[in-house]
């Protein structure tokens, strides 16, 4: 199959896919269409949003509709990295044998990260950047795909441990999840209190993933698309030569070469998600707020304003 027929078919793969999300799934078309992003560009997600918001549901649903495995691990202070990587234990025979962890899928759901300490964090990181976690001296390889969607909860902070900024830094896109609208939440009410239980059809096999993954790796980008992402993302370090006064006024720290690299790969998937052969500018835009808004840091007086990331990076494009 060549490129040009493969990308046709990840349209109209995708559209299959939306359509059999949202017989379970009601609105939040944006947030469904970052985390579909993040996955077909070979990235992880942080999914921030208030309990209730059906976060958990969406990523089994996803995870059904692609035809791969899920596993969800919640978070406790008392959680520790064995826990979720596995262990060793000895057998019948009295040999070592290792029992895999819940880090063994195809998609993981790190439900509310920030309450477990940072080496259990930590613990997810090697899986995160290299598909592979080393126990006992052992490397042992994880399935591919590999995708790690985390969830915050904004509101409770108390007892909570701060991602790292190395960590944050390993999330493709930060997602801001909303309420939903008031036709939405009759729909969700409607639909959750009722007997009624959809089947979600697999549409993928993970080998197709794999495929649709390098496929967009091997989109072409004209320069100025990329001198624009660089750019773009050299705007946002206070008192670099590219910093203009607002972002001097208001943020501490800006964001790194990977903020570069995920826009760029995120606006390929974006332009193949719409049938067209290589990213343009809009394309970059299109995936902006969600890559730079957790690496961008504000000052103590952007918050004494009121001014969020969003309004930043708005301001920068």
């Amino acid at each position: 199959m060549s490129d040009v027929t493969a990308i046709q078919n990840l349209v109209q793969k995708r559209l299959e896919l939306k359509k059999e999300i949202s017989k379970i799934i009601v609105g939040q078309d944006d947030v469904v269409d970052q985390i579909l992003l993040s996955i077909f560009s070979g990235g992880h997600a942080l999914l921030v949003g208030v309990p209730g918001l059906a976060k958990t549901l969406m990523v089994n649903t996803i995870s059904q509709a692609l035809g791969l495995n899920f596993k969800r691990i919640q978070f406790t202070p008392d959680l520790m990295p064995s826990d979720i990587l596995g262990s060793e234990i000895l057998d019948e025979n009295r040999q070592f044998k290792f029992i895999k962890g819940p880090v063994f899928s195809n998609i993981i759901l790190a439900d509310e990260i920030n309450r477990t300490p940072p080496k259990t964090q930590a613990a997810l990181l090697e899986a995160m950047q290299e598909r592979s976690v080393t126990i006992a001296g052992h490397n042992y390889k994880l399935d591919l795909p590999y995708f790690v969607l985390a969830t915050q909860n904004p509101i409770e902070q108390e007892g909570t441990y701060p991602l790292p900024e190395a960590q944050l830094d390993r999330f493709m896109f930060a997602i801001k999840l909303d309420y939903p609208t008031f036709a939405e939440e009759v729909e969700v009410v409607k639909s959750t209190t009722s007997d009624a239980k959809p089947t979600i059809n697999p549409l993928f096999e993970a080998q197709e993933i794999i495929d649709f993954q390098h496929l967009i790796r091997r989109i072409p980008v004209a320069d100025n698309v990329i001198e624009y992402a660089v750019t773009l993302v050299g705007k946002t370090r206070p008192n670099s030569p590219l910093a203009t006064d607002y972002v001097n006024n208001y943020l501490d720290w800006g964001a790194g070469p990977r903020a570069s690299q995920n826009l760029i790969l995120a606006a390929k998937a974006n332009a193949a998600f719409n049938g067209k052969f290589s990213p343009d500018i809009e394309d970059v835009k299109a995936v902006a707020t969600g890559i730079l808004r957790h690496r961008i840091i504000k000052n103590y007086k952007a918050d004494a304003e009121g001014i969020t990331e969003e309004v930043i990076i708005s301001k920068l494009m």
